[in-house]
């Protein structure tokens, strides 16, 4: 199984420091965004990582990751044009991980606990994808696709709706077969031009080859200031920092 880090965008809500550096670059407490999700993927066995991003930010990943042995994994890197969506970035990938099984990590996504359970029940799958679910409030699913489980199994899932039909949502942890490719490839751009995983997701969830699990530790994103302000206070309470008034 090889990994992918999906690491593009502009970060625009981050906006100045973003027309600068990459929003996946930027510190969570005491190490750069990047590191977190690269971690989970080498904690969960996986030995190669392709890190997707923006041809024109590409070098400032080179500069700091390399080759990644210091976090100890093999990166290779592949670039999008633009912002073209989850799903696009996804397909930027496949020249490095061509009939492999995939596990893909959003470059911004911050996860507490191990991994690698989730992946060897997907191994033992066979085949199609499986995605990780957390359980938040109605008002933060908002933000995020919100998955319509019924007697245990994904019937659906909505991309940010204004009026969710569950409190389960769908983290930036998915893990496909090598058949992904090919349904990309299938997929219509939605209304704002992009090529979204959500639609790749329903496509799985169509044929009835979709499993789910729900994570038991804490989860975020730190994908607006907000967020990557919790993921700081998180991390550092994790590695038992103190606070003081």
């Amino acid at each position: 199984m090889k990994g992918v880090v999906l690491a593009g965008g502009y970060g625009t809500r981050f906006y100045p420091v973003t027309r600068v550096v990459n929003k996946h670059l930027l510190d969570v407490f005491d190490e750069p965004v990047v590191y977190y999700p690269i971690r989970s993927l080498v904690g969960a066995g996986i030995e190669e990582v392709v890190l997707v991003t923006i041809l024109e930010e590409v070098d400032q990943f080179k500069k700091l990751l390399g080759d990644g042995t210091e976090l100890g994994v093999k990166i290779s890197y592949a670039t999008q044009e633009g912002a073209g969506g989850i799903a696009q970035a996804l397909l930027m990938a496949k020249p490095f991980v061509e009939n492999e099984n995939l596990m893909v990590v959003l470059g911004d996504n911050i996860f507490q606990g191990d991994l690698s359970e989730y992946v060897e029940s997907f191994e033992k799958q066979g085949k199609g994808a499986k995605i990780l679910l957390k359980q938040v409030s109605h008002d933060d699913a908002r933000r995020f696709g919100v998955a319509d489980v019924k007697d245990g199994k994904i019937i659906g899932i909505q991309e940010k709706p204004s009026h969710p039909r569950s409190d389960l949502i769908v983290t930036g942890c998915y893990m496909y077969d090598s058949r992904v490719f090919d349904l990309i490839a299938t997929l219509d751009p939605s209304p704002r031009g992009e090529l979204e995983v959500t639609d790749l997701n329903n496509l799985y969830i169509d044929e009835g080859t979709m499993s789910y699990d729900v994570l038991s530790g804490w989860w975020t994103d730190a994908g607006t200031p907000a967020s990557k302000l919790k993921a700081s206070i998180l991390v550092a309470l994790e590695k038992g920092v103190t606070f003081h008034r």
